[in-house]
């Protein structure tokens, strides 16, 4: 919960004396905690500042008092090369550990995407090489985007989780914290350090392309139980986990990876739905937030909130209380305005706003100078360079293995039955009834070829059959490439003839082999409505309140647990307990 703040006169009248030439945006925003809780006011001699307390650092986000003096002293001697690498997270190419970039920029860390993952095993080595061949005396900040439906860098052996909205259509806070602590001992067993999940944005529906189904739901306070929950048990893993997209990316109508949004919501509207759920994670201590590159005309018009002091410090730091630690998202969006510099300016605003990671800047060696000589210059102070370190040192360092709180990880794979679980209660039968047998013991899937691989492998373990189509024979499928001596043609038309009339009576006899089952169409991420006897989204649910078929269900992924509670459905072996998280025109009901 939010902390105490005590402070005596004394010790604030020391701060000030401490903070005299420094410039407004080394300042400790009113948060900061300036003496120790439960200080005597009436004490003479005040106790002299903590170095974390001179840098304006303070507890309850996650690292400890001595965990914040410690990282506070690592910095203020940190040479300033090493300090500006500090704050930079960059990404790297290819599938070897990058120690080399790491090394040479002094990098905070980096961080993983799909093309450089090939396996668990793979990954896990690249973590521990960087671990071992960068030598600190804090844990590296080696970070991916694992948010499970539609995001999931790391496949494989790994345990695939649904899309978050998942959550909200269970709104069950313990499976969806179980989920998350599952999820987050896979990454640690991994080797990764910090999480960028989970989404903290409200979806406004189907005019939200960007967030869409990583999002819980369009009710704030829906989003915010889950937010806390799925933060609360990835943090229980040892994994950070970085709150996002702050101040709420799931209500504008455009992609930050290629615009810059415009954010035209009233301040009363952002505080009563866009912010809430980042307020409610504040309040429950969470660690890191992610903020992102929107045009907020009521906070700051025109200017990316990413990069704007009067969001960054004056709404998240000043207004909600947050003291954690802040990560820009990526530096290469358009909406982040990267430069033709390689990010240097960029760099310097985003921490003069208030951030202290500076995640994927284009150049990263070109940031770090950027930094270098703003400082030099006194266009960005030491101070706040040093507590953006200090911050990120003092959360590694918090989430380092505790063998006591049963830290060290897990293998892939092992947050098999979280998964399923939490699936098994978001299931949501929109249409169609409630309870009984939904499918006869034959099914014909089609549509989104993942979803359909994955149902069949499902429906093949409990027993229900499946139609699948087949490719004709090639003697059919084959044409024979039309001779050039007319002589041959009228022999060769005829051959064509009785070809393609083959071909027409085997798909006939196909249809009709296929029809015997129930019909079940598969509708992914993007795809138009899908018709049959049951109609299944297993992204956003909007798709189904187009759809003509009788039956419509939301399943919110295409996983192995997903699918077997849809297949348990279908049989009525299960109830589908989930409602619809959001609103769908064109549906009867919101669940069963």
């Amino acid at each position: 919960m939010r902390r105490d703040r005590v402070a005596t006169t004394a010790a604030l009248a020391l701060m000030a004396g401490l903070l005299v030439g420094c410039s407004s945006e080394d300042a400790p925003h009113p948060g900061a905690a300036a003496g120790p809780a439960g200080a005597d006011p009436t004490s003479a001699t005040p106790r002299p500042p903590t170095p974390a307390e001179k840098l304006g650092l303070a507890t309850g986000w996650g690292p400890t008092a001595r965990e914040l003096d410690d990282a506070a002293r690592v910095v203020h001697r940190m040479r300033l090369p090493d300090l500006a690498g500090q704050v930079i997270v960059a990404e790297w190419s290819g599938t070897a550990a990058p120690v080399r970039l790491v090394r040479s920029l002094h990098l905070g860390g980096v961080i993983a995407f799909d093309d450089n993952v090939a396996s668990t095993a793979q990954i896990r080595s690249v973590n521990r090489t960087l671990e071992r061949d960068v030598p600190r005396r804090w844990p590296l900040f080696l970070s991916v985007d694992q948010e499970g439906g539609i995001v999931e860098r790391v496949q494989g052996e790994a345990t695939r989780f649904p899309a978050f909205m998942s959550a909200g259509a269970a709104d069950d806070v313990a499976a969806t914290r179980r989920a998350a602590a599952a999820s987050g001992a896979e990454l640690r067993g991994l080797g990764f350090t910090v999480d960028f999940a989970p989404d903290a944005d409200v979806t406004s529906g189907p005019d939200d392309p960007t967030i869409g189904s990583r999002s819980v739901g369009s009710d704030p306070d829906l989003v915010a139980r889950h937010v806390v929950a799925a933060a609360t048990g990835m943090s229980e893993s040892g994994v950070v986990p970085v709150l996002k997209h702050f101040p709420g990316h799931g209500s504008v109508p455009a992609d930050s990876h290629t615009t810059l949004p415009v954010q035209r919501r009233t301040r009363d509207r952002l505080d009563a739905i866009d912010l809430v759920p980042f307020r409610a994670a504040v309040d429950a201590g969470v660690p890191a937030v992610m903020t992102a590159h929107l045009d907020v005309r009521a906070f700051d018009p025109r200017t990316p909130s990413s990069m704007s002091r009067r969001v960054v410090t004056g709404v998240l730091r000043r207004e909600l209380g947050f003291d954690g630690l802040v990560v820009t998202d990526s530096l290469q969006m358009v909406g982040a305005r990267p430069g033709g510099d390689g990010g240097a300016r960029q760099a310097v605003r985003a921490l003069r706003a208030g951030n202290d990671v500076l995640l994927m800047p284009p150049d990263p060696a070109a940031a770090r100078r950027g930094i270098i000589s703003a400082v030099r210059r006194r266009a960005l102070a030491r101070t706040t360079l040093e507590r953006a370190a200090a911050r990120q040192i003092a959360l590694l360092l918090a989430s380092e293995p505790d063998t006591k709180r049963a830290r060290r990880g897990r293998p892939p794979g092992s947050g098999a039955q979280a998964s399923r679980a939490l699936s098994a209660a978001a299931i949501t039968v929109a249409a169609g009834p409630c309870r009984g047998r939904l499918a006869e013991s034959t099914a014909s899937p089609s549509g989104d070829d993942d979803a359909v691989a994955a149902f069949t492998t499902a429906a093949q373990v409990a027993g229900l059959k499946v139609l699948l189509p087949r490719t004709p024979p090639p003697r059919l499928a084959r044409a024979e490439p039309r001779p050039k001596r007319p002589a041959l043609r009228t022999r060769w038309r005829a051959q064509e003839r009785r070809r393609t009339d083959r071909l027409a009576t085997w798909r006939d006899r196909e249809e009709a082999r296929l029809a015997q089952g129930t019909q079940v169409g598969f509708a992914g991420y993007g795809d138009g409505p899908v018709s049959g006897d049951v109609a299944v989204a297993v992204d956003t649910p909007y798709v189904l309140g187009s759809s003509d078929a009788p039956i419509r269900i939301a399943t919110y992924g295409d996983t192995p647990g997903a699918m077997g509670a849809l297949v348990a459905v279908l049989q009525g072996r299960a109830a589908a307990p989930g409602r619809l998280p959001v609103e769908v025109p064109g549906l009867p009901r919101r669940g069963c």
